[in-house]
C-alpha cells in the first residue's frame, strides 16, 4: 500500500469511497490535509511489456484532517479496514510531533474506520454531535496514552 497526498484528480475516486459528490471532495482536497492509500502498482521489469497508460492506481481509502489548538481533528476516514489503519498513522504522526491529541467521529461502530481506530489504540469516549440525523461516536487518541 502506498500513501500520498491527495490531488484534485482524486476527487471522483474519493467521492465513490465517501458516497459524497465529487465537488465536495474537490473542495476537501483544497481545504484540508488529505492523504490517500492506493494499491501498489505492480512493477513491470520488461520495458517492452504492454502497459496501458490510462491505468490509474486503485484508491483503497483516504483520511482528511486539520489541527486546531491542541487537537488534530480527523474530518473524514474511509476505505478498507487495512487502508484506514494505515491512513490513521498520518494524523497520529503529525499529532505526535506537535504534542496534540487526535479525535475522530464515526457514525457506525462496525465501519472500517471505527474498527481501525480501535486497532490503532483510539478509545471510544462517548457520543459526539449528530451528523445528517445520525448519532456519532467520538474516539480519542491522547499522546500521553
Amino acid at each position: 500500500m502506498y500513501v500520498r497526498d491527495a490531488v484534485e484528480a482524486d476527487a471522483e475516486a474519493l467521492a465513490a469511497i465517501a458516497d459524497t459528490p465529487a465537488d465536495v471532495m474537490r473542495n476537501l482536497v483544497h481545504d484540508r490535509t488529505v492523504r490517500v492509500a492506493e494499491a501498489e502498482a505492480t512493477e513491470v521489469n520488461d520495458p517492452n511489456a504492454d502497459v496501458e497508460e490510462t491505468d490509474e492506481a486503485e484508491l483503497l481509502g483516504f483520511v482528511s484532517f486539520d489541527a486546531e489548538t491542541d487537537t488534530v481533528h480527523i474530518t473524514q476516514l474511509g476505505g478498507t479496514e487495512a487502508a484506514c489503519e494505515r491512513l490513521l498513522e498520518e494524523p497520529l504522526r503529525f499529532a505526535r510531533t506537535e504534542g496534540m491529541t487526535v479525535e475522530l467521529l464515526v457514525t457506525d461502530p462496525d465501519a472500517p474506520a471505527a474498527v481501525a481506530a480501535e486497532q490503532a489504540g483510539f478509545e471510544r469516549i462517548g457520543t459526539g454531535p449528530r451528523f445528517e440525523h445520525s448519532e456519532t461516536l467520538r474516539y480519542r487518541f491522547g499522546m500521553d496514552d
